[in-house]
């Protein structure tokens, strides 16, 4: 298939009004059989009115491609059933740019209708940039038929009391451990750990000489460097933003000593033998990597390597405990919420009511189902009823019941110091981890830099980024 930068396109024509489809994957590859989507008849009736129209859609690439090739069946299967003609192109989140590419679309009048990303990552700053469409409407009716969303989503996609996105899927924050590996030393496997707990039992499972490093957390430029270190520094009482989100308040005692714990274990000599080689260079897909391969003995990462290892027969699957999280000292349980990937539809969008029957069609049924069968326990229900609409979802994975239970985390979360998590969304946040300047500060430690200097440093470059975003410091 051919490819155009960073974008894969795919264009699907609507021929006709069945309403099921079963396919063959592109490349030669077989499609995979567990499910058959199917486009319910009140779906058919409700899109009528669309036939022989197009749209527009942009999906955030998912970490597996089975479930990319997924999804694309779903929305083949409703353009086939509806007749109408939907062109969806992938665009990887981590890219740097997808903001200001989908702000420029917007502007210049040739937006796409729909898009499905990350709420927490993205839809803050399309919302300040005026990029979004209000869904408040859509959102209380799809209430009606699935009961509540995941708790999250009401944090990252309501401004002012109104819904700019439609939870999708739901994605849990996950952590990982070898449980083989920890039940040979006797150390207890348990649903959460500390910080430091999970530092020192990294140390004592790891033996280089069978090529077994205990830790598998990075600190080099990626989302993953980006989710531990923040969520290290909250744990530890600190945050990169007040409780407004508006206020820069990194350069805190309590940033600095969680920048210095997290510092020692990639620069103490006590810690190399659970350091795997290279570990300071990896990259998004380095852990998921090394995990499969049975080299590292924790990590933190989406639900991507658990399905991995599921969906591949990849030993390391049975081997695996997945936790929560971590805490730190000041909270005492993880600050592991998740996020969705919800649907947006953009300002001026061409056919924007045909969007949100995609959107609508799309968070249940069938066209959940077998994108979540090709990423099990990474693309989970967002919705509460929708958990309960299929066996699978109760009882196709062991980790189900705690992915769930992390969909209807009471929040905030509060610190002994005073911040609540998740904070309001906050352009000026996710821009500043966007631009990883979390990462860069742990690498300025690495290289020799006092944590207090740093942290000092990646403050004021902070300041400057929510300037940038329009809130005087």
């Amino acid at each position: 298939m051919a490819q155009r930068s960073e974008w894969s396109r795919r264009k699907f024509l609507g021929t006709s009004a069945l309403g099921i489809l079963s396919l063959t994957a592109c490349g030669g590859q077989p499609a995979a059989p567990q499910v058959q989507v199917q486009v319910p008849q009140e779906v058919i009736d409700a899109a009528a009115q669309f036939r022989g129209s197009s749209m527009g859609s942009l999906s955030q690439k998912l970490y597996s491609e089975a479930a990319n090739a997924a999804f694309d069946r779903s929305l083949q299967a409703f353009a086939q059933a509806t007749g109408t003609t939907i062109q969806n192109d992938l665009v990887q989140g981590d890219s740097g740019d997808m903001v200001a590419k989908m702000d420029a679309e917007v502007k210049a009048g040739n937006a796409r209708d729909l898009a499905f990303m990350s709420d927490s990552r993205f839809v803050g700053q399309l919302h300040n940039l005026g990029d979004l469409t209000d869904l408040t409407d859509v959102v209380e009716e799809m209430r009606g038929l699935y009961g509540e969303p995941a708790t999250e989503a009401t944090n990252y996609c309501v401004f002012d009391g109104r819904w700019y996105a439609i939870p999708y899927h739901f994605i849990a924050a996950g952590m990982y451990l070898r449980k083989d590996w920890y039940q040979e030393k006797g150390i207890e496997i348990k649903p959460t750990y500390s910080w430091e707990e999970l530092r020192d039992n990294a140390l004592e499972v790891s033996d280089p000489a069978k090529r077994r490093f205990g830790w598998g957390i990075t600190v080099n430029r990626s989302g993953d460097a980006n989710g531990f270190i923040e969520n290290v520094i909250n744990a530890y009482g600190g945050a990169i933003a007040d409780n407004t989100g508006q206020k820069v308040v990194l350069n805190s005692p309590e940033t600095v000593e969680a920048v210095s714990f997290m510092g020692d274990i990639y620069t103490n000599p006590k810690y190399e033998p659970m350091r795997p080689p290279g570990i300071e260079s990896w990259t998004d897909s380095s852990n998921n990597e090394n995990w499969l391969a049975g080299i590292i003995g924790l990590t933190n990462n989406q639900y991507s390597i658990y399905a991995d290892s599921k969906t591949k027969g990849n030993p390391v699957y049975n081997n695996t405990h997945p936790f929560n999280g971590a805490f730190g000292p000041a909270i005492d349980k993880p600050l592991a919420y998740g996020q969705s990937n919800s649907f947006v539809v953009f300002k001026g969008a061409k056919n924007p009511d045909l969007a949100k029957q995609v959107a609508k069609y799309m968070v249940s049924g069938s066209a959940l189902l077998g994108v979540a069968k090709e990423a099990p326990c990474l693309v989970n229900p967002a919705w509460d009823k929708v958990w309960d609409s299929d066996p699978y979802y109760t009882s196709g994975d062991p980790a189900f019941a705690a992915i769930r239970e992390q969909t209807r985390t009471p929040l905030p979360l509060t610190t002994s110091t005073g911040y609540s998590f998740p904070q309001p969304p906050s352009p000026g946040q996710q821009a500043v981890v966007a631009a990883y300047l979390l990462t860069d500060m742990m690498q300025a430690v690495i290289q020799g830099t006092r944590p207090a200097d740093a942290v000092a440093t990646a403050h004021q470059r902070m300041v400057q980024i929510f300037e940038q975003q329009g809130y005087r410091q």
